[in-house]
């Protein structure tokens, strides 16, 4: 059975292992800074979620809930677990909440990016044709384009600006150096 666990010890080995596992699994323009992961984990939207195969780790889910949705800000698996299901079943943890879910990927522009496109839309999320730009997690890079895709369908223009201005205002704010928020490009 898949279930997910949320992770609060910042001070524990399975977050060492996960922090690991973040790290090898995202560029660093994507990734937050230890310490600013570590501030966000004390904030009450924001789940720092294992993801468990029956007994075994299977990888994270790292997300922020509001009333409404549910903002998918990072999501890995182990490499042993890939292709066998475990990302679909963990999104579908999710999907029992009963809000929409949202996140980002990559503008499908390479093999890698095509797949994971695709594993996305057969998991029931609707793509969006919002022109998107994530901010900056760090001082010194630009914001990237990213695709902004849903579940169970398409945002509306409301929804959108709604989950961009929580975005801007309330992720970014939390999930990254003073630095970064002052100097990022």
């Amino acid at each position: 059975m898949m279930e997910l666990s949320r992770l609060t010890d910042d001070r524990s080995e399975l977050f060492a292992r996960a922090m690991a596992l973040y790290g090898n699994s995202f560029p660093v323009h994507e990734q937050r800074e230890p310490a600013s992961q570590r501030r966000c984990m004390a904030l009450p939207d924001y789940h720092f979620d294992l993801i468990w195969d029956e007994d075994r780790w299977a990888g994270e889910i790292l997300y922020w809930e509001t009333e409404d949705f549910l903002y998918v800000e990072h999501f890995c698996t182990v490499p042993e677990v890939r292709g066998q299901g475990c990302g679909r079943r963990a999104l579908d943890c999710l999907f029992r909440k009963g809000k929409t879910v949202i996140l980002e990927i990559d503008p499908p522009e390479d093999a890698l990016s095509v797949r994971r496109k695709g594993f996305y839309e057969r998991a029931g999320f609707a793509v969006n044709r919002f022109a998107h730009v994530h901010p900056p997690y760090h001082a010194g890079y630009a914001g990237h384009a990213l695709v902004v895709l849903s579940w169970p369908q398409a945002l509306t223009e409301q929804d959108y600006r709604r989950f961009d201005a929580y975005l801007r205002g309330r992720v970014m704010h939390h999930c990254f150096a003073a630095d970064a928020v002052n100097g990022g490009k």
